[in-house]
């Protein structure tokens, strides 16, 4: 089947086929799904706080660790010209990612 020089035409134009399109928005799914993995990892890290079964060094440790996790998210966010809130999932009734 040939397609038409039309038919290309206007299918690229339904569909962005710019490749740094193509990156961005690859951009933008694994930073959400990174940024979704991170908060989670936040709240069973604060679950295990609560529990009582972390020493000190480790909460300390934890903390450390999360704190640069959020930061080379946001490196990432800023490489790929992403807002917050562009990085913010609604999750329905759990309410907003961020």
């Amino acid at each position: 089947m040939t397609n038409h020089p039309d038919q290309t035409e206007a299918t690229a134009q339904r569909i962005n086929l710019q490749p740094d399109a193509v990156k961005n928005g690859l951009g933008k799914l694994v930073l959400v799904l990174i940024r979704l993995i991170h908060e989670l990892l936040e709240r069973q890290a604060i679950s295990r706080i609560q529990t009582g079964n972390l020493s000190e060094l480790q909460i300390e440790q934890l903390g450390i660790t999360l704190m640069q996790q959020a930061e080379e998210i946001d490196k990432l966010r800023e490489f790929f010209g992403l807002t917050k809130d562009e990085l913010n999932l609604d999750l329905g009734v759990l309410g907003k990612l961020i």
